[in-house]
């Protein structure tokens, strides 16, 4: 059986800060077009800087509930635009999801990805189809959920979260912001990606990525 631990959530992380700090651009470029360009920059920065606290500390956290609630800190700390609170929230709420243990099955992956969402859509008071990186995040979860009902393995189930992630994410070009920045264009936002909806989903394919690397690892 494999394990998540708090070396394996830091890995994870720096995978998080790999993905976004090589799409950093073209999120600001999505960002450009109906918001202040910001958004690569916050999401690169945020978790360039949870990576950091998590790698940094992983051999001193106690539990992953703590490990977690760190990240979340330390990504606030990073980010102080509107992007800061919600994935604070979401990983704090991730952390009070996890016990008081250094591990878990690494099947408690999706348990992580399910809070975050919670977390971000608690802060956020976003609901689907406002334009938001919900419109990524809900669709994800809704598979995750599905694909446990079922009984799929886990790399099985973030296959299917990252395809409904992005999907979510392209459906955001036929929307009208209502939240943020962009809700002040109106009808001008469609036509346009969701830059939180497309770094979102970017997110949840990395844990894929992840998954699928552990699995293959383990059956070597």
């Amino acid at each position: 059986m494999m394990y998540l631990d708090c070396h394996a959530l830091a890995d994870l992380f720096r995978a998080f800060a790999r993905r976004m700090n090589d799409e950093r651009d073209y999120l600001a470029e999505l960002d450009g077009a109906i918001g202040d360009a910001d958004h690569g920059t916050a999401m690169a920065e945020g978790f360039s800087a949870a990576a950091v606290a998590l790698t940094h500390d992983a051999a001193d956290y106690p539990s992953l509930r703590i490990a977690l609630t760190q990240a979340g800190r330390s990504f606030l700390n990073a980010v102080g635009a509107t992007t800061g609170p919600l994935y604070a929230s979401g990983l704090t709420r991730a952390g009070l999801a996890m016990p008081e243990d250094k591990q878990v099955p690494i099947e408690r992956l999706a348990d992580i990805l399910i809070s975050i969402s919670e977390g971000i859509e608690e802060r956020g008071k976003a609901s689907p189809g406002d334009k938001t990186m919900l419109d990524a995040w809900l669709p994800a979860t809704h598979a995750i959920r599905d694909a446990r009902n079922e009984g799929e393995t886990l790399a099985q189930i973030m296959t299917r979260a990252a395809a409904a992630a992005k999907e979510g994410a392209e459906a955001t070009r036929g929307m009208v912001a209502a939240k943020g920045r962009a809700a002040r264009l109106g009808a001008r936002t469609i036509g346009h990606l969701d830059p939180g909806a497309v770094s979102a989903a970017a997110l949840i394919d990395t844990a894929r990525e992840w998954v699928c690397s552990a699995t293959e690892r383990e059956t070597l």
